[in-house]
């Protein structure tokens, strides 16, 4: 089955996606599931969820975090009770990696090799721990970005991920993730990508278009 890992929508605040446009085009794609990762906050999703249920749709939910070494996707959370930090930026990689462990929860850093200023992970992410995956393929990097993540996942021996970062219609499905065992749910989710039951991968099902 094939679930993009790393979507958000307009309660992200930096688009205009609204859920019901994104879970339709997923739908119309051939995906299976979506994971909303609003920036900052897993309670920001909460109305996705439902609009998933009314279209009969997998809607699972988990957060962008941006910390001093790049941005960091978690899973597994039950509310933003994982912020202890009491800002949305900036946080420490290895304090939140630890944090959300704590909680259940699992880690994979995003889009690792995108240059997005100092707080940029890059080769550091060779020399990261107690991480569960690494995405490899996102939807809004370019390629030779990618085949770092690629690269480095193999070096490491991480399951990978592959999400579109969608922020608007047209981008919703481009990278997503097979997973080879079925999931249902957050906690089958987690449970597939510590199995190793997953890949990241370009969407065979994406076509452009509005």
């Amino acid at each position: 089955m094939w679930i993009d890992t790393h979507c958000h929508t307009k309660y992200s605040y930096d688009n205009w996606l609204e859920p019901l446009d994104l879970i339709r085009r997923a739908k119309a794609l051939g995906l299976d599931g979506s994971v909303i990762t609003e920036h900052y906050s897993y309670e920001a999703s909460a109305p996705v969820e439902q609009v998933g249920r009314d279209e009969g749709y997998l809607i699972l939910r988990g957060v962008e975090i941006a910390t001093d070494r790049g941005h960091l996707l978690a899973y597994g959370v039950e509310d933003d009770g994982w912020n202890l930090w009491g800002r949305d930026s900036y946080l420490p990689l290895e304090e939140v990696i630890e944090r959300i462990n704590d909680l259940g929860g699992i880690c994979a850093p995003a889009h690792p090799f995108r240059n997005v200023g100092l707080a940029s992970l890059m080769e550091g992410l060779l020399d990261l721990k107690d991480i569960a995956a690494v995405e490899s393929h996102n939807g809004v990097n370019a390629d030779s970005d990618n085949d770092l993540a690629i690269s480095a996942s193999s070096h490491l021996g991480l399951p990978t991920l592959g999400g579109s970062d969608c922020h608007k219609t047209v981008a919703v499905g481009r990278c997503a993730t097979e997973f080879s065992q079925p999931v249902h749910d957050m906690a089958s989710f987690i449970a597939a990508v510590k199995a190793g039951a997953c890949r990241g991968a370009y969407y065979p099902g994406y076509r452009a278009g509005t």
